[in-house]
C-alpha cells in the first residue's frame, strides 16, 4: 500500500474489526471501509482538544494596550462587527 494511503475493510470485516479499527484511528490512523470494492466511508480520528492548565495560565504572558478597553476602541469594535452605524 502506497505511504500515506489509508487501510481499506470491507463492511463485513469492518464489523468484525471495528474494536481493532477504533484503536488504530485513536492512533492517527485513517480507515476506508469499502461495499463491494468501492469505498463509500472513512474513518478518522476527533481533532485532539487543546490541554489546558486552567484559569490563569497565561497570566503575564499576555500584554495589553492602556487604552484596549476604552469607549473609542469599543466602538470600533462595535462598528467593525456592525453593531453600530
Amino acid at each position: 500500500m502506497p505511504e500515506g494511503a489509508a487501510e481499506q475493510y470491507n463492511i463485513h470485516d469492518a464489523k468484525t474489526n471495528l474494536s481493532r479499527i477504533i484503536d488504530r484511528v485513536e492512533h492517527g490512523e485513517e480507515i476506508v471501509i469499502s461495499r463491494a470494492g468501492r469505498p463509500v466511508a472513512k474513518v478518522i480520528p476527533f481533532p485532539t482538544r487543546v490541554s489546558r492548565r486552567g484559569r490563569g495560565s497565561l497570566a503575564g504572558m499576555l500584554q495589553f494596550a492602556d487604552d484596549w478597553d476604552s469607549p473609542e476602541v469599543n466602538d470600533a469594535i462595535a462598528h467593525d462587527f456592525g453593531l453600530m452605524p
